[in-house]
């Protein structure tokens, strides 16, 4: 099932201890214009740096955690953001709290500036902080500032001290949040109500799987318009071992996107329902859904 519309207003209208695991990749600080995914807008901000000098060209420049003069009020209006992010990611924690089932695993794709943010919200919606998952991606850019460089453009005569000296990290990983709805007295008698809690973590090698995620790369999936598609095995991944597969269990995500964790829900035979605020991406996710054969589910 796919909805179309804001998913606070729409977790409110889905039934009470309903669904079963949640994997999600919502907007990140940077993107979360006006407390919302605004697709108009990212979209502006993408096509000012396309043809630009700008390194990183899939996130939206300039939204309000890049660039500027770092004085007083760019510290406050980057407080002031934390908050609001904040507030909002409770809000929408809030509604998942209601929906999932005891022991339901919740999975956040986010940043690793603003999942700390992520899980303050969430263990104040009431779910449980289980671990932080790191999605190791293929390669990572630097995006801070070069000072070398810096000081050559304004012929400053120390700029060959300052070689190798950047403002960051070359960034090649992303954090995937794991909370957990509270348990039942115990996983035993959870699993036994709920179907859900424990999970899958022995490799198909016999190796106990490690927190770090990696091997899953986009090299030949389309972006389907979307600046932050995520990797379709990897989000198979985090299905199997989450959530044991049954005839009553459902995946949900509150910010499909291009409906990734929809069309790997569907292509592993498990239930699953999204919903999308952008019409935009409705039709991509019909798309991509259709042309996925929905194999037959077992107990």
């Amino acid at each position: 099932m796919i909805i179309h519309g804001d998913c606070i207003e729409e977790l409110k209208k889905l039934e009470s201890n309903s669904v079963d695991t949640i994997i999600t990749d919502p907007p990140y600080n940077y993107e979360c214009i006006g407390r919302q995914w605004d697709n108009k807008e990212i979209n502006r901000r993408l096509e000012r740096i396309k043809n630009s000098k700008t390194l990183v060209k899939n996130i939206p420049y300039g939204s309000g955690l890049a660039g500027g003069v770092r004085n007083k009020r760019w510290y406050e209006r980057n407080y002031r953001n934390i908050i609001e992010y904040t507030q909002w990611c409770k809000e929408w924690g809030q509604q998942l709290f209601k929906i999932c089932k005891s022991g339901a695993p919740v999975a956040v794709f986010n940043s690793t500036r603003t999942v700390a943010h992520v899980q303050v919200a969430l263990e104040d919606a009431g779910f449980y902080m289980r671990d932080i998952l790191v999605y190791r991606r293929h390669s990572g850019i630097p995006k801070g500032l070069n000072l070398k460089r810096k000081l050559e453009k304004m012929n400053h005569p120390d700029a060959e001290k300052w070689e190798g000296w950047h403002t960051c990290f070359r960034n090649e990983w992303e954090a995937i949040l794991l909370v957990q709805k509270p348990l039942v007295k115990n996983y035993w008698e959870t699993l036994q109500r709920t179907g859900v809690g424990v999970f899958k973590t022995i490799n198909e090698d016999g190796s106990f799987q490690s927190n770090i995620l990696e091997g899953y790369y986009n090299k030949s999936e389309k972006k389907f318009a979307h600046c932050t598609v995520k990797p379709l095995e990897l989000i198979k991944k985090l299905i199997l071992t989450l959530i044991p597969k049954s005839s009553d269990n459902i995946v949900l995500d509150p910010f499909a996107g291009s409906g990734t964790t929809l069309v790997a829900s569907k292509q592993l035979g498990y239930h699953y329902t999204g919903i999308e605020i952008e019409s935009e991406y409705i039709d991509i996710i019909d798309e991509r859904l259709n042309s996925v054969y929905l194999p037959s589910l077992t107990k």
